[in-house]
């Protein structure tokens, strides 16, 4: 599903229409983004949280020179599954 579909289907079950939809959603991943860069983490009760982990440096191989380089540390966005979405995801055929 990609951001079109998306906006599509949240449009179709808010009974709203796109250009709202649209809106709603970008709203959203603004603040996503916003609170995420502050360092602060979101939780959406059942259905996950997001949240800013650091990932240290570390080394590396090239694969086509087969050269050590060293790889910065950096901040990375990381997801746990909140237990009804593990649940939902675990009975779908």
């Amino acid at each position: 599903m990609n951001k079109a579909d998306l906006v599509k289907e949240i449009a179709q079950k808010a009974d709203i229409n796109q250009a709202t939809a649209q809106k709603a959603l970008e709203a959203m991943l603004e603040t996503f983004k916003d609170t995420l860069k502050k360092g602060d983490k979101i939780q959406l009760i059942g259905f996950g949280s997001f949240e800013v982990a650091k990932r240290a440096a570390c080394k590396g191989v090239n694969p086509q020179t087969k050269k050590t380089i060293n790889i910065p540390a950096k901040k990375v966005v990381k997801f746990r599954a909140g237990k009804d979405l593990k649940d939902t995801v675990a009975k779908a055929k």
